[in-house]
């Protein structure tokens, strides 16, 4: 490679690098003004009460999960559509699943998104309530929804419950951290360290070879795609990381390092 086509090179990946700094920077999104009713209090009342993440943080980081949800909810507009009734622990809840995948990073903040419409049950390919066979949870929105996300209010709801295997809004969240390098394939380049591309890419291939074939007790919609298994496997890794790391302790090592919980692969 001659200087020329090397400058160019490092010049690209720079401006790559400083344009996904630019999408989850903390801070820049313009502040949204939240009722009075979300103040701390309840916030890390509800935290408390529905959110198994942030009981299990020390206390000095309970503040700084605290402080970035009510960011969130001061920079990210919720809205209610086809008749649903948002409550402030709705807005907790969302905002909370957000916070989760992110929150040990420092450049946190998804301006891939503009606002979360909340649906009162699950919906259908085109955004239908009232279809029987409605089978949709959550959704990242593209073409006219583009920056926005949908979310099933009951979906919403169950996916804090105790014996619920998984979390939709989480996993939504996840397509966007997913999306953030401008590809939705499994690969979050802008988490991954380099030297675990290959290794996580060979063990989501063979980890959806598994599920496929039903030699996984992973469930069956992470073998849909590669983004699918993404999003699934980083549901279970928050909400049951210990069953996570007991029965696919490689799985486990190598998304604790993509999301920055441990600084070795």
């Amino acid at each position: 490679m001659n200087d020329s086509s090397y400058f160019i090179v490092a010049g690209i990946v720079f401006f790559a690098s400083v344009l996904i700094i630019y999408i989850f920077r903390y801070g820049g999104k313009k502040k949204i003004a939240i009722p009075s009713a979300l103040t701390d209090e309840l916030m890390g009342e509800v935290l408390e009460q529905r959110v198994g993440f942030y009981r299990h943080l020390p206390a000095d980081e309970q503040q700084t999960f605290l402080k970035r949800v009510r960011y969130f909810l001061e920079h990210t507009k919720i809205s209610a559509e086809k008749g649903a009734v948002v409550t402030d622990e709705d807005k907790i809840l969302i905002a909370a699943s957000a916070t989760i995948p992110l929150f040990h990073f420092k450049l946190w903040v998804y301006r891939n998104l503009t606002e979360v419409l909340v649906y009162p049950d699950y919906f259908d390919q085109r955004f239908s309530t009232a279809n029987e066979e409605r089978n949709v949870a959550g959704m990242v929105g593209s073409g006219a929804l583009n920056s926005k996300m949908i979310l099933s209010q009951q979906a919403l709801r169950n996916g804090f419950l105790n014996l619920s295997a998984g979390n939709t809004a989480i996993h939504e969240f996840v397509h966007l951290i997913d999306k953030a390098d401008g590809e939705v394939d499994g690969v979050p380049e802008y988490l991954i360290p380099k030297s675990l591309i290959e290794p996580w890419i060979k063990e989501m291939h063979k980890t959806i070879r598994e599920i496929r074939s039903g030699e996984s007790d992973i469930r069956e919609y992470a073998g849909t795609n590669e983004a699918e298994f993404f999003a699934v496997v980083s549901e279970y890794f928050f909400k049951k990381p210990a069953l996570l790391k007991e029965d696919h302790p490689k799985l486990y090592r190598m998304l604790d390092h993509i999301y920055g919980v441990s600084d070795k692969p």
